[in-house]
């Protein structure tokens, strides 16, 4: 009775044991980032291992204050002129900074070479940031076949993502002037390696489609692609898959939750109730991925909060269900597989009469009431799944409008200059060449437009086919010489593969 009681004075710090080690807990808790910030953090959680988060801003601050003290000096040996490692810090590498942040000083840099994430790219300034990076190392453990391909999805990333003799001049200028004034204390660029992690087991990742899945696909045809493009050129197109992946992840992993919770919570409140009659049936009714997560030229941030709110909502009934069913000293396995839930499930159609008779479906709703304002996404846990679902699939509100188009990997964009205009569901040119390539690249020669439909499918993302010549999409297709138009092919267009070799 006391860990209950522990959980409903304090329900989003209590989570029960099986909940807080179940693949459907998100972890880490995500928080405020951007694309540049998932980016900049894989970096670190990639090849600079034991740097932390809150220590990033520090090294940003003592590189900038390096390059001011050497500018009263000449250049050293092998160093260029201090003047000009200032103006690549200042111009050519910068990124550029948001309305927000206007008065405020610390290093902004475009996490174009693996040493510019030392100093930049943090998710907050001050306090103990999270790390995306880590979100992404688990989507990647969470969606590749294996546990030996995951950790060969992650040695492939971490070779591609550092400057080696096949990129291209600038960039190993670049990365070899950033390791010449290297900040003392930070650490040189080496391979991590990867935890074991509790995920689904190998036979039931093949029965199920949810986003990570698709996202290390991806990856892999990203990589595939670097050769292809300059090194800025691919870094914009890897961030731009690297924002998908993660918040399509995260709003899966919500969306699982809710609909979890309500055959848990139907079994309880209706007698008649039955559990799904086969293991196809709970994947179809549980975990498949809804293929209308978001939805082109929708407004997008009622359906974030939506899908953010019943996650919570869900939070609280299987947490409150779960410790019920500990005090009545219920046996409990691990919901890490389809035969975990299914014992889950189980168990409470098993024990429906004690958990109804007990009063956990009314200490759910009083929960429920007490907890709004977290739930509706206005403070805590909500408000920071709302601030990362936003600002990363978000084009970069800059402080400078001329700086506006600096962002191109976008997912989301403002419909119309006011401040309080909408954000609808609109990708940028590099996020269309990405997703263009991802769907194409294990095929040679064009194919049909249906089948990047069915690409953005797998990760939540609708849109009509039928309207798609009209569509900003469309444009955009065009506009980036992707489509070739034919009569026989849906839409009269097919898709031409952007990087062919």
């Amino acid at each position: 009775m006391m860990a209950v009681n522990a959980f409903t004075d304090d329900p989003w710090k209590k989570s029960h044991g099986v909940f807080k080690e179940s693949v459907f807990s998100i972890y880490p808790a995500p928080e405020f980032s951007t694309g540049e910030v998932v980016l900049s953090s894989l970096y670190r959680a990639s090849g600079f291992e034991g740097l932390s988060e809150k220590h990033v801003k520090g090294l940003g601050d003592n590189l900038g204050k390096a390059a001011d003290k050497a500018s009263k000096k000449g250049a050293q040996d092998g160093m260029i002129e201090p003047e000009t490692w200032r103006t690549v810090l200042d111009r050519l590498v910068q990124s550029p900074k948001v309305s927000q942040q206007s008065s405020k000083r610390f290093m902004s840099l475009s996490p174009v070479v693996p040493d510019a994430a030392l100093y930049s790219g943090a998710a907050r300034l001050s306090g103990n940031p999270w790390n995306p990076g880590q979100l992404v190392k688990r989507v990647i453990q969470m969606g590749a076949t294996s546990d030996g391909a995951a950790l060969d999805t992650w040695q492939s990333l971490h070779a591609a993502l550092g400057v080696a003799s096949n990129d291209d001049v600038w960039a190993r200028w670049l990365q070899g002037e950033f390791d010449l004034h290297r900040v003392s204390g930070s650490p040189h660029w080496a391979a991590t390696g990867l935890h074991p992690l509790k995920t689904f087991p190998e036979g039931d990742r093949a029965r199920i489609q949810y986003p990570a899945k698709q996202f290390v696909v991806d990856l892999g045809g990203m990589i595939s692609a670097k050769p292809a493009m300059t090194r800025r050129q691919w870094i914009s197109l890897l961030e731009s898959v690297l924002r998908i992946g993660v918040v399509s992840h995260v709003l899966w992993l919500c969306d699982v939750n809710d609909r979890l919770w309500a055959t848990v919570s139907r079994l309880i409140e209706d007698e008649h109730a039955e559990l799904p009659a086969s293991d196809d049936e709970l994947v179809a009714q549980i975990l498949a991925v809804k293929k209308r997560m978001l939805s082109f030229g929708h407004p997008s941030i009622p359906m974030l909060r939506d899908y953010a709110s019943k996650y919570l909502s869900a939070r609280l009934g299987l947490n409150r269900v779960l410790w019920a069913l500990e005090e009545f000293g219920v046996p409990l396995g691990n919901m890490d597989s389809i035969a975990g839930i299914r014992s889950l499930l189980s168990s409470v159609k098993a024990e429906r009469v004690r958990l109804a008779g007990s009063g956990v479906m009314d200490s759910f709703y009083e929960l429920q009431d007490r907890e709004i304002r977290t739930i509706t996404c206005k403070k805590g846990i909500g408000a920071n799944l709302m601030e990362f679902s936003q600002y990363t699939l978000g084009q970069r509100q800059t402080m400078d409008a001329a700086l506006r188009g600096y962002d191109q990997g976008y997912f989301l964009r403002k419909r119309g200059e006011a401040r309080n205009a909408p954000w609808v569901l609109a990708l940028g040119p590099a996020s269309v060449l990405a997703m263009t390539h991802c769907c194409l690249h294990e095929v040679s020669g064009p194919r049909s437009v249906q089948r990047l439909s069915m690409h953005m499918a797998s990760y939540g993302i609708e849109f009509d086919l039928h309207g798609l010549n009209d569509s900003d999409l469309g444009r955009q297709l065009r506009m980036l010489g992707l489509v070739l138009d034919s009569p026989d092919a849906e839409s009269g267009m097919l898709l031409v593969p952007p990087f062919a070799t």
